[in-house]
């Protein structure tokens, strides 16, 4: 489905997960890692965060590949108001799960895309609250055992058998939970001219607030 005219395309990311769902439609990108600083010494809201590391990850990489569109992504996850960060091992990854039982967690998946010839910036940020069933901390051992999900935020992988874990999911794009909103990258990419076939209609940049050029 890609354009093989139009510009190289950059994943500003060195996710697997999000490797993986662009694999779907893209026959050619580079994955580059962009090593940005993800605290948050400005105290800002889940939402903005996740807006700002988005779009600090792929300006990172548009330093060194102007010619090229990049897409630039960050997944926070929100428990009672605090956010969830990657587990790093299997104690931590418990201690989420467990706190998560019986309660709703809000996903909130941000992607920037820097397109080099409009020389304009999008950006979307897509929202999945997951309801988690109860569960004790037989099931939740069971659960990490079986998916090793110590790298992924609020500790469960959606494309392994994250699935046990839920009650409810409330999304408008399944794959946003994986780490990438597909449905909206997949639009901006086709009326960009990055997918084939190309459609007139010209894309809204911002979440439809006007062009910012950067």
């Amino acid at each position: 489905m890609q354009n093989p005219t139009a510009p190289t395309i950059f994943l500003a990311s060195s996710s697997q997960y999000r490797r993986q769902l662009l694999n779907r439609f893209l026959d050619s990108y580079e994955a580059v890692d962009p090593e940005v600083d993800e605290s948050n010494p400005d105290g800002l809201g889940p939402a903005e965060l996740a807006r700002d590391l988005a779009r600090k990850k792929a300006e990172a990489i548009a330093i060194n590949a102007r010619k090229a569109l990049v897409i630039g992504a960050d997944q926070l996850a929100v428990l009672d108001d605090r956010v969830l960060g990657k587990p790093g091992d299997h104690q931590r990854a418990v201690e989420q799960l467990l706190a998560a039982s019986g309660k709703s967690v809000t996903f909130l998946t941000a992607v920037c895309i820097l397109d080099p010839v409009g020389r304009a910036r999008y950006e979307h940020t897509d929202t999945t609250v997951v309801r988690f069933r109860d569960f004790d901390r037989r099931l939740a051992e069971a659960y990490l055992r079986h998916d090793e999900p110590y790298d992924c935020a609020g500790s469960f992988k959606i494309v392994g058998a994250g699935f046990v874990l839920f009650e409810s999911v409330r999304t408008d794009d399944p794959t946003a939970l994986i780490g990438l909103p597909m449905i909206w990258v997949a639009d901006r990419l086709l009326q960009l001219g990055y997918l084939q076939p190309r459609t007139n209609k010209a894309p809204t940049p911002i979440d439809g607030s006007g062009s910012e050029h950067y």
